[in-house]
């Protein structure tokens, strides 16, 4: 019989849960243990670090060089943090912002984004971090726009007015002030970043503090959006603090020791700008700024930046792990430094497969000659985001685990489907300048309705906790009147495709076959032996990808039970997912219903023009 694995030593904070259940089948679930008492705003702890450890670095980035590449870090402690929020927050106040007319952020993570959303915090003003895409992706500026108008922002910041600049003439109000931190803005004025750094703070700063409270908004996260606009969600001082606190406990790793990050997640996405800088903040500790990102041309910084900073714990999506698992095996000098001193691995965004998990075991096991655990669960921006977490090193792909303390799930029959829905003090109040999208997404027993539906890993045992059982929204009947599970039937086409399948979309939705249409990983160029460079139009095009991506759906096909899981033909895509369009998130993850939305024509005439056991590039 072969030895169970050993594992790097982890605790686990949450273990067991109350259950109860209706006669209706509704069952309502939370964990055995009590949320603990907590900070009621993020300013406390930034005040506690710059006083206690005014040295130690919070945050710290590469210097840019004017070739483009980057040089030297640049560190932020905690102590020059807080003298330069003070004197931001001070510039701040003399402009009589608020909740009505916030700031708006347009940059991606940097010091000089860190410290104007911390002067913003420290002084109760809301502000809002905005995809960077919107301004420097998009050709319409559409998402952009929609933003602005829901927040009329009082400022609105960027870090760079050449990458900017375009983005601001065509969507900010001429009576609205820009800041700039780099370069000048050609079409109206501007006000440089320097002078709110110049302005003395004085005992307004003082009194700006003590006003903030766990009711005060911190900021306003803006959901990618699908088949809608991108929706803004109201983010407290109170609702951050609590699920910091909750993750604590179910993670007690994190208090341990000071956490170090090396992190290149968006600061206007939930897990980025929520989790990962909300436990460095929390637990006084140092994040090393990424600027590096799981696709070719920037993978290589981020595996520079991990042979040199030695993580405590490490946060990425599915294609990131992928990439340094694959490095790992030859590449001695990553492999060593960013094992040195991880206690945990973390993934979310997307389903991890399998080949990935057994390539990060297999360069653990070859460094360490044990594994270190993979950390996953639930959440979302509505919930701060951390929901539910699993409590033990035994991880598969799609396990959820247990919910937060303090948190109440309620399982919700829909169908043959069970939804998840949350209450807790770390669930958004609402959607801001939206009540009628508030009200639609909590229930009658004020639960938010997260759309996501889960099951019992064993029903016999609910300490195991819950696992993932795709969206409720994605599911879909086929013309036959059977039911389609979309989650599931999606990670075993990524599976069975890997490592040249990055996602699936399924379609079929009153059709008689289920099919779906394949995003593929830079890898597929490796398997058609054509250069980096090569179009991927002739890529899937090529004999060898042809014939790998026919064996893939004929394996699926001889697995399948019935027509719900029989993919009956693929399409393999060579346009990219539209960032204008939701397709795609800043974290790289496919929007199933905004794909199936904007390429209608396209599905129609994959089901109708060809025959049942078919594979099509585009």
């Amino acid at each position: 019989m072969k030895a169970a694995p050993s594992y790097r030593a982890m605790r686990y904070g949450i273990t067991r849960i109350q259950r109860e259940e209706t006669p209706h089948g509704v069952q309502y679930v939370q964990a055995e243990q009590d949320l603990h008492d907590h900070p009621q705003r993020m300013t406390d702890k930034l005040l506690h670090w710059a006083q206690h450890t005014p040295e130690r670095t919070l945050l710290a980035r590469r210097e840019r060089l004017p070739d483009g590449s980057t040089g030297d870090w640049q560190h932020l402690s905690y102590g020059r943090a807080l003298a330069g929020a003070r004197r931001i927050g001070q510039a701040l106040l003399q402009r009589q912002l608020s909740a009505d007319r916030p700031v708006v952020i347009l940059s991606e993570n940097s010091l000089e984004h860190a410290m104007l959303a911390l002067g913003c915090m420290l002084v109760g003003l809301p502000y809002c971090p905005v995809s960077p895409a919107y301004s420097t992706v998009s050709q319409d500026f559409d998402k952009l726009r929609h933003i602005l108008r829901t927040l009329t922002p009082g400022l609105v910041f960027a870090t760079d007015a050449q990458k900017y600049g375009p983005a601001i003439a065509a969507t900010v109000p001429s009576d609205v002030e820009v800041v700039i931190s780099l370069g000048k803005l050609n079409h109206r004025e501007h006000t440089p970043l320097g002078a709110l750094f110049d302005t003395p703070d004085t005992a307004e700063v003082d009194e700006a503090i003590a006003t903030t409270g766990p009711d005060t908004i911190v900021k306003f996260l803006f959901t990618s959006g699908s088949t809608n606009m991108p929706k803004g969600v109201i983010n407290t001082h109170g609702m951050w603090c609590a699920n910091q606190q909750q993750m604590w406990q179910s993670m007690p790793v994190l208090g341990e020791s000071p956490p170090v990050l090396v992190d290149w997640l968006p600061w206007n996405h939930t897990f980025g700008g929520n989790h990962n800088i909300g436990l460095t903040l929390f637990h006084g500790g140092s994040l090393y700024i990424d600027d590096g990102k799981p696709v070719p041309a920037l993978m290589g910084e981020t595996l520079r930046n991990l042979r040199e900073v030695a993580p405590t714990v490490y946060f990425n999506v599915p294609t990131g792990l992928e990439a340094i698992a694959n490095a790992m095996h030859t590449d001695e000098v990553l492999r060593r430094n960013l094992l040195s001193r991880l206690r945990m691995f973390f993934y979310s965004g997307a389903a991890l497969a399998q080949p990935i998990w057994d390539s990060l075991h297999a360069a653990q096991e070859r460094e360490l000659g044990e594994r270190i655990v993979m950390g996953t669960g639930l959440g979302m921006t509505e919930s701060g985001p951390f929901a539910i977490f699993v409590p033990r090193p035994e991880v598969q792909s799609g396990d959820l685990g247990l919910p937060a303390a303090g948190m109440r799930l309620k399982l919700v029959p829909m169908g043959d489907k069970v939804e998840v829905r949350y209450q807790g003090p770390n669930i958004t109040p609402g959607y801001w300048r939206s009540p009628e999208a508030t009200a639609e997404a909590f229930d009658e027993e004020g639960f938010f309705k997260s759309g996501d539906a889960v099951r019992w890993i064993d029903p016999d045992n609910i300490h195991f906790g819950l696992k993932f059982d795709g969206r409720i929204a994605e599911d879909f009947k086929l013309a036959t009147g059977t039911f389609v599970s979309v989650g599931p039937l999606r990670a075993k086409i990524i599976a069975a495709g890997a490592p040249f399948v990055q996602d699936a979309v399924i379609t079929g939705l009153n059709m008689k076959e289920v099919g779906a249409m394949l995003f593929t990983t830079p890898k597929v160029r490796e398997l058609a032996g054509l250069p980096s460079n090569a179009a991927l139009a002739e890529v899937l095009q090529h004999p060898k990808v042809l014939a790998y991506f026919q064996t893939v759906l004929n394996q699926l096909a001889a697995k399948a039970t019935g027509s719900a899981n029989r993919v009956a033909r693929l399409l393999l895509l060579s346009e990219p997912p539209s960032i204008d369009k939701g397709e795609v998130t800043d974290k790289g993850s496919i929007n199933q219903r905004a794909v199936l939305k904007h390429r209608h024509d396209l599905v129609h005439d994959f089901h109708n023009n060809l025959t049942p056991n078919t594979l099509l590039p585009q």
